[in-house]
């Protein structure tokens, strides 16, 4: 039995918001706000696993305090990247 996508969205974005650490629930969470309702179920695909990359790992890559491995390298991952950037140049 297949997920709804409407379901599955809705579940990642609660996902993104609680993550367990703070910077990564706000990063996450505005994130999937903004993109998860136009992602295909492609790009739910790619997002879902890279929420299973663990909080630490996601707010480095995001914001690019390391190299993302190549398994992560994607366009979610360009445009999570992108996010992350215009948040911190927000806050400064």
């Amino acid at each position: 039995m297949t997920e709804d996508i409407a379901i599955r969205r809705k579940r990642l974005i609660h996902r993104s918001l609680y993550t367990g650490m703070k910077e990564t629930d706000l990063l996450l969470g505005g994130f999937a706000h903004k993109y998860v309702h136009d992602f295909t179920s492609t790009e739910l695909d790619i997002y879902e696993a890279l929420l299973e990359a663990g909080d630490p790992n996601i707010y480095v890559w995001a914001v690019g305090r390391e190299e993302v491995p190549a398994e992560h390298c994607s366009s979610v991952m360009d445009k999570l990247q992108e996010y992350g950037r215009n948040e911190l140049a927000r806050k400064d």
